[in-house]
């Protein structure tokens, strides 16, 4: 030993012993670093890495031991044989390829070992190889025992380097480089301790060899660029592998992470080798319960005995994609319907190392596909049965589909109609098949196909169509949203032919065609909202012909309608746009205009007076009514139609009274008896919040046993200024202001409410107002009552006059069916009076008629009197309609009502109106 620190430190060069020594620790951990990276890849770069390390390691080692060899000064010039320098760095090469290769392809502690051992002794070859290479003037001896102890130090030291370098992590890398390097150094030197140059004078040195200073700097270059290219190379390489694994790390995590899919690997036989989140909450599995298990238990017993799970396996491997819809099976023994894809998954070699599955619950889609398919299947059949004939076109105007009902409405030839001809085609044909001139058929079906494209870019829900046949249809339009649309035909000619004749005779005075009243009533309404809007203000006039009931009652009723349609051919000629003309009844006819200056108001009126001024011949008569004509202005006289009509009237009246005009303004300060009247309605508001209303009510009892059968109820106002107010003079004022809705609807509900706490079931009679009957919401009001206060329909009875219904009869007795059908009674008030005829009992079953007190007055001393009140007793008996007599005072017309056969009776005889408080309510109960 001491023979080899004397060769170590005084026969060689220590800088360059410092040198080789780094070299080998460079060779050694670029080995290493080769190694590891090498473990990282596919079975084929392994090789390719492991010729990396053998390169790069190999040469590193190889230049270790020559630039140490050139270290050495044994005080003897010498030079390497160029052929035994190069099988000595082979050795090197061979000797790290196959410890490297040994290491990869038998990655355990006992293969580092052997990898070490035939490192250990490559490198000791590669040692005397290279000292075999030296030639001097003389002879290497050699001390055996220096020699065995040189291999033993590498063979033994070069094992544990290995071992260490199947660890992973930077330090035991540079630990293994390290023992490595150690294990080649102390062999090195040990080595060269063994050798002592003998010195042979006879003997000379052959040219061609190397020498020392041109194999340093070439051993040093190729050293450090074979280790610096691997070293650059297994940098690249490690950047790209952690980026690849950051990459399947993420992926990974993403996959585990999804719950909407069951994402899983197979290997070849159908195993499950992992499971992520959504395959657990798929199927009821816990990872550490599904792996390793067959993912045949996924399928139906049937299933796995037909051999599907083999077979999904198969077509995946051959076709390289399984894709299937089916059952599969939870943990729990349900089952929900999945939609299945398998595909292979091969390595670098193209062997297969499993299977990709993905299984998505389908449940709810497959439910909703078979609704749709249902669906569609009945409604295939419903569009074959449909009355309405039906059509679907794309956004390119082609027909998608029609029914069989469509073709039949249009008689197009069959055979024309069929999906993917355009909507224009099908226009063209059917106007060709109703028109002989082919021009004018084009020009017609441009204007259709213009009209209705324009409806359905527009967006609208339908149009009307009449054919030149003379039928009606109705277009439905609904656009979809990928811009095609459906259309429906249904054919409504009858309906149209039927509705147009209602709704002219509804709204049209039957003898002059002018609007009536409802019609009127309804444009007025639109031009009074208009008017709110817009600003535009309006004018009503009222009109009365001043001579006409001369000219009737003389002439004969057949010259005065024949002067009425001469009247309103007139006004049809004056009246222009925004403008209307009616005739409420007898000679009695309004006007409206929309106006922004009063002057336009005043040409009007001029026009329309030269008109009723002119002379007219009627059947060799010539005639004259002249006219009498009120205005009122909207707003400042009245801002609901009701209003206009009444200060229209008033004026009109002041103008027929007047001397020096024709024409009135309303004017407030001149009609005492309106403005009294516009105070009072301001006041009833006003009553209404201060709750200045209350009610009294009357009894109404049997007349031929004397019990009581129910009581009227009766509105009372106590006015804080004018105290009592009467209802003759106040319930006209709420009509026409229109308080006598919320007033009405107080009425009813209080009485109702009322009635419903009595400890006996007796009726009550409300009266109802005209205007209320008018209003479209009164059955529901009812209804509403009902079902709030608790009182059953058949304790209330509704009481209307015959003037109620003259107004808008239609409407009218369309609310009163509507009352009547919610168990509620309807009683005609003040019958004999007004417009009463039998018509109107006729045109509703009216549950009562009440006599009006006007007919009692007189029936003690008049026998016509008591003629008519037998008269509508007879008439009740014949109609079997009860009859209650009103205004019964004395106890004399109390008996001639029970001789006639009257059923019921009320008036001051029987009982006052009074609160209900005072009322002896269990009386004859």
């Amino acid at each position: 030993m001491y023979g080899v620190v004397t060769c170590l430190v005084q026969e060689h060069n220590l800088k360059l012993v410092l040198v080789a020594g780094m070299l080998c620790f460079l060779a050694n951990l670029a080995t290493v670093s080769f190694i590891g990276r090498a473990r990282e890849t596919n079975r084929a770069a392994r090789i390719t890495w492991a010729a990396v390390a053998a390169g790069a390691g190999g040469f590193g080692i190889w230049a270790t031991h020559f630039v140490a060899m050139l270290a050495y000064d044994p005080g003897h010039t010498f030079r390497f044989d160029f052929a035994l320098t190069l099988v000595s760095l082979g050795l090197a090469f061979m000797a790290t390829f196959a410890a490297a290769a040994i290491i990869l392809i038998i990655p355990t502690r006992s293969a580092a070992a052997g990898a070490g051992v035939v490192f250990g002794a490559g490198i000791s070859c590669m040692h005397f190889t290279g000292m075999s290479a030296i030639e001097f003037a003389g002879a290497i001896v050699w001390d055996r025992s220096l020699v065995v102890a040189a291999i033993a130090v590498a063979i033994l030291m070069a094992p544990i380097g290995f071992v260490i370098a199947l660890s992973r992590g930077a330090k035991a890398v540079v630990l293994a480089a390290g023992i490595l390097s150690l294990a080649i150094v102390c062999m090195h030197f040990i080595a060269m301790g063994a050798a002592t140059f003998v010195p042979d004078l006879s003997m000379a040195i052959e040219v061609g060899s190397m020498s020392k200073p041109l194999m340093l700097s070439t051993i040093v270059v190729v050293s450090l660029s074979l280790i610096g290219s691997g070293a650059t190379a297994a940098i690249v390489s490690s950047r790209a592998a952690r980026s690849s694994k950051a990459s399947e790390r993420n992926f990974q995590l993403l996959v585990r992470g999804v719950t909407d899919y069951a994402i899983y690997m197979l290997d070849p036989a159908g195993i499950v080798t992992n499971w992520n989140a959504g395959a657990e909450r798929a199927k009821g599995y816990a990872a550490k319960e599904i792996i390793g298990q067959s993912f045949a238990r996924f399928y139906s017993r049937d299933d796995q005995a037909a051999g599907m799970p083999q077979l999904a396996l198969s077509t995946a491997r051959e076709s390289g994609r399984f894709e299937a819809e089916g059952k599969r099976y939870r943990k729990d023994g349900t089952w929900f319907w999945a939609h299945i894809v398998i595909q292979p998954v091969r390595d670098e070699d193209g062997v297969l190392i499993g299977y990709a599955k993905i299984t998505r619950d389908i449940t709810r889609q497959k439910q909703d596909s078979d609704r749709i398919a249902q669906v569609t299947q009945n409604l295939d059949l419903a569009l074959e049965n449909m009355s309405q004939g039906i059509c679907l076109f794309d956004r390119h105007e082609r027909l998608i589909l029609c029914n069989g009902r469509y073709r039949e409405m249009f008689k197009f030839p069959k055979g024309f109609v069929t999906p993917g001809i355009s909507y224009w085609d099908i226009v063209r044909k059917g106007y060709e098949m109703s028109y002989f001139d082919p021009q004018d058929a084009l020009t017609r079906a441009q204007k259709h196909y213009n009209r209705y494209m324009s409806a359905v870019r527009s967006g609208q829900r339908g149009i009307v169509h009449r054919t030149a046949g003379g039928q009606t249809f109705r277009i439905g339009l609904n656009v979809l949203t990928d811009g095609g649309w459906v259309s429906t035909f249904e054919d409504i000619s009858e309906q149209v032919r039927s509705e147009e004749q209602i709704a002219f005779m509804a709204r049209h005075d039957s003898l002059t065609q002018l609007p009536n009243r409802a019609a009127f009533m309804s444009h007025l309404e639109s031009e009074v909202l208009h008017a709110e809007s817009s600003g535009h203000r309006l004018a009503v006039i009222g009109i009365d012909l001043n001579r006409f009931k001369q000219i009737n009652d003389q002439l004969g009723h057949g010259v005065g309608d024949a002067v009425l349609k001469e009247i309103s051919r007139r006004m049809l000629r004056v009246i222009g746009a925004n403008q209307i003309f009616a005739r409420f009844g007898g000679d009695e006819f309004v006007a409206a205009m929309r106006y922004d200056e009063i002057g336009e108001v005043g040409v009007l009126l001029d026009r329309m007076m030269s008109e009723f001024n002119r002379p007219m011949d009627v059947e060799g008569h010539r005639l004259s009514t002249g006219a009498s004509m009120g205005v009122a202005l909207y707003p400042n006289d009245g801002q609901l139609p009701e209003a206009l009509i009444a200060n229209a009237d008033l004026a009109m009246y002041r103008a027929k009274g007047s001397l020096s005009g024709q024409v009135c303004f309303y004017d407030v300060e001149m009609d005492e008896a309106a403005r009294d009247r516009t105070k009072m309605a301001k006041e009833l508001w006003v009553a209404i919040e201060e709750k200045q209303l209350y009610l009294n009510y009357q009894v109404q009892k049997s007349v031929s046993t004397g019990e009581i059968t129910g009581y009227e109820v009766l509105l009372r106002w106590r006015h804080p200024e004018r105290g009592l107010v009467s209802p003759a003079d106040f319930i006209p004022v709420a009509e026409e202001c229109g308080a006598i809705l919320p007033i009405g609807e107080w009425v009813l509900r209080e009485a109702c409410r009322e009635a419903a706490g009595w400890p006996v079931a007796h009726k009550i009679a409300v009266n109802l107002s005209p205007v209320q009957i008018a209003h479209t919401d009164m059955p529901a009001l009812v209804h509403r009552v009902l079902i709030e206060t608790g009182l059953k329909p058949g304790r209330l009875e509704l009481e209307i006059t015959e003037s109620s219904i003259f107004s808008d009869k239609q409407r009218a007795l369309h609310a009163l069916r509507a009352i009547k059908a919610l168990g509620v009674s309807i009683a005609i008030d003040d019958f004999g009076t007004g417009y009463s005829s039998l018509e109107t009992l006729q045109s509703f079953p009216f549950d009562k008629i009440k006599l009006d007190r006007s007919f009692l007055a007189d029936v003690e001393r008049s026998e016509e009197a008591k003629a008519m009140v037998r008269a509508i007793l007879a008439l009740g008996q014949g109609l079997r309609i009860p009859v209650l007599a009103e205004g019964v005072e004395t106890s004399v017309q109390l008996d001639i009502l029970r001789q006639e056969g009257c059923h019921e009776a009320q008036g001051y005889l029987l009982g006052r109106p009074m609160p209900i408080d005072k009322q002896n309510l269990t009386e004859a109960a």
